[in-house]
C-alpha cells in the first residue's frame, strides 16, 4: 500500500493588512505575485475588530468568488497579529478564556464562508505569574488540552476539516518545543471522546526555533529537526527568510538569502524524511499522516516598506520558491 503526498507553495495575507481593503484585490493579488494557494489572515477579516457579522461573512464571500474568477485556492484562514496581543486561552480568568474562544468559533464561520475548511494560529500566552507556578502551569496546559479538544470536536460540527496549533519559540506560547509538540498532539487527538473530532495539527515554522533566549538548545534550535519530526502532522507549514536567532518574516530575495539561514531544499529533505520514516513516529498510533502540504509564504512587511517593493519583493519570492517546487507542485509516494 502506498499514498501520496502533494506540496505547492502559498502565501499568507499579512501582506494585505492595512494597506488593499477590496476582495477583488486580494485574490488578484495573490494570483499576479505567483502564489496559487492565499493562505487567509484574520487581521484582513477580524471576527472582532472587522466591521459587523453581516460585512465580515459578505467580504469573505466576496473574496471566495474572487478566487474562484482568478483561480486561487484559499487554503485556510490563520490568526494575524491581533490574538498574539492577548493571554486569551491562557488566561486565569474564564470570562477571558471564553472570549477568545468566541472569537475562534466566529472565525471558523468565516473561514467556511471563504470556502477553506481549515483554520490555525495561536490565541493564548501563559502569564509570567503563571509561568513562576509549575502547579498552575500545568492547570493552564491542560485547560488548553481541554480547550482544544471542544474546539475540534465544534469545528466537526460546524464542517471545518483541521485546526492548527502553531509552535512558538518562547515558553509563555506552546508548543515551544518538540516534546511539548508531540505532548500537545497526544493530548488533544488521543483522548477518548463520546463524538468525533476533526484532527489538530500543528503548524512548523521555520523561523521559530529561536529559543535560545529562554534556554532551548539541540534540536529545538533547528527547523529541520522539527519537521523530521512533526512534519506528517504539520499540514500548514510556514517559510520565512531568516536567522537563527531571530523570526524575522524576511521575503525569499537575494538580499535576505544572503543574510538568512534557511534552506529550500533543506526543507524539502526534512518534510521528505519524516514521512519515509512516519510508521516509527510515536504519532502514528493515534493520527493519520497528511496528504497535502501547503508551504505558505509568511511574509510581514515593516510598516515603511512601499507597496512598490513589497509587490516586486514577494514576486521574487515565489520565483525563488519555484526553483524548488515547480509549477503545479510535488507529489511524492511512500509506503503507507
Amino acid at each position: 500500500m502506498t499514498r501520496t503526498v502533494k506540496l505547492d507553495i502559498g502565501i499568507n495575507g499579512a501582506f494585505l493588512t492595512r494597506r488593499w481593503e477590496e476582495p477583488e484585490n486580494w485574490v488578484r493579488l495573490t494570483a499576479e505575485l505567483g502564489y496559487p494557494y492565499l493562505e487567509f489572515c484574520g487581521d484582513v477579516i477580524d471576527p472582532f475588530f472587522s466591521g459587523d457579522r453581516a460585512y465580515q461573512l459578505r467580504a469573505a464571500e466576496a473574496a471566495r468568488r474572487a478566487a474562484e474568477r482568478y483561480g486561487v485556492t484559499i487554503s485556510d484562514y490563520y490568526t494575524g497579529m491581533a490574538t498574539h496581543r492577548f493571554h486569551g486561552l491562557s488566561h486565569s480568568d474564564p470570562s477571558v478564556r471564553a472570549r477568545m474562544r468566541e472569537w475562534i468559533v466566529q472565525a471558523m464561520d468565516i473561514t467556511l464562508a471563504l470556502g477553506a475548511t481549515r483554520l490555525g494560529g495561536h490565541w493564548d500566552a501563559l502569564s509570567v505569574e503563571v509561568l513562576a507556578d509549575p502547579a498552575r502551569t500545568q492547570e493552564a496546559v491542560e485547560r488548553l488540552h481541554d480547550t482544544f479538544r471542544r474546539l475540534c470536536e465544534i469545528a466537526e460540527r460546524k464542517g471545518l476539516t483541521a485546526l492548527y496549533n502553531e509552535q512558538m519559540y518562547i515558553p509563555s506560547e506552546i508548543p515551544w518545543t518538540i516534546e511539548q509538540a508531540f505532548q500537545y498532539l497526544e493530548a488533544v487527538n488521543g483522548a477518548p471522546s463520546p463524538v468525533r473530532r476533526v484532527p489538530l495539527y500543528v503548524t512548523i515554522d521555520v523561523g521559530h526555533q529561536a529559543g535560545m533566549h529562554y534556554g532551548a538548545a539541540g534540536d529545538d534550535l533547528d527547523y529541520t529537526a522539527w519537521l523530521r519530526a512533526l512534519a506528517p502532522v504539520s499540514e500548514v507549514i510556514h517559510l520565512q527568510q531568516t536567522t537563527p536567532d531571530g523570526s524575522h518574516h524576511w521575503p525569499f530575495t537575494q538580499e535576505y538569502n544572503e543574510r538568512g539561514h534557511i534552506k529550500i531544499q533543506k526543507v524539502l529533505d526534512a518534510i521528505q524524511w519524516a514521512h519515509e520514516h512516519w510508521a516509527e513516529n510515536r504519532l502514528s498510533e493515534i493520527m493519520e499522516p497528511v496528504q497535502q502540504h501547503f508551504l505558505i509564504a509568511e511574509i510581514i512587511p515593516g510598516s515603511t516598506v512601499t507597496e512598490e517593493r513589497l509587490l516586486r519583493e514577494l514576486k521574487e519570492s515565489a520565483q525563488y520558491l519555484r526553483q524548488f517546487v515547480p509549477e503545479g507542485g510535488l507529489a511524492w509516494t511512500f509506503e503507507r
